[in-house]
């Protein structure tokens, strides 16, 4: 599975994230992001959220006013299809190379986006681990970083190893 980085995200704390042109990603996440909630978000196994980019366009076909950034990804992706990312998986991107540790579970701070965010991006399915339902992957990713190094807005993304 290969796709590329369409946008780079970071934020003072909080959503949404703005896009920069490139970062340097360490065992932390990216240099100068932050969270509103340290003691909910980040930290070593949570150092970076992926959101693809067709489950955002998704979202928005439903009617709900999002954009890359919005849900406070960190790399918004092109190209890589939600439905087969999983936990364990190792990816490559630009120098940097990470695993998904986690499904990320929505919190109230999204409802900006309208009170149905939290049940159209997630399901009783996601929290089980059932990657069969239609909601699988539309709320992110989670990732530790296993090897920090800098990354540009369109560097390519693949899929380099399933560790499960």
């Amino acid at each position: 599975m290969t796709g590329s980085i369409l946008q780079i995200n970071i934020s003072p704390g909080g959503i949404p994230k703005r896009p920069i042109p490139e970062a340097s990603i360490t065992s932390e996440g990216i240099r100068g992001d932050r969270w509103s909630h340290p003691d909910i978000h980040g930290g070593p196994n949570q150092a970076l959220l992926l959101i693809t980019s067709e489950g955002i366009d998704e979202l928005i076909a439903q009617g709900l006013p999002l954009f890359p950034g919005a849900l406070g990804e960190n790399l918004t992706t092109l190209g890589l299809d939600r439905r087969q990312m999983r936990i364990g998986q190792r990816y490559r991107a630009g120098g940097v190379f990470f695993e998904l540790t986690k499904r990320r579970a929505p919190c109230a701070t999204l409802n900006i986006y309208g009170p149905g965010i939290q049940h159209a991006i997630f399901d009783a399915q996601v929290k089980a681990g059932d990657a069969s339902s239609p909601r699988w992957g539309l709320s992110g990713f989670y990732a530790r970083v296993l090897r920090g190094g800098a990354i540009r807005s369109q560097d390519s993304i693949a899929l380099i190893e399933q560790v499960v």
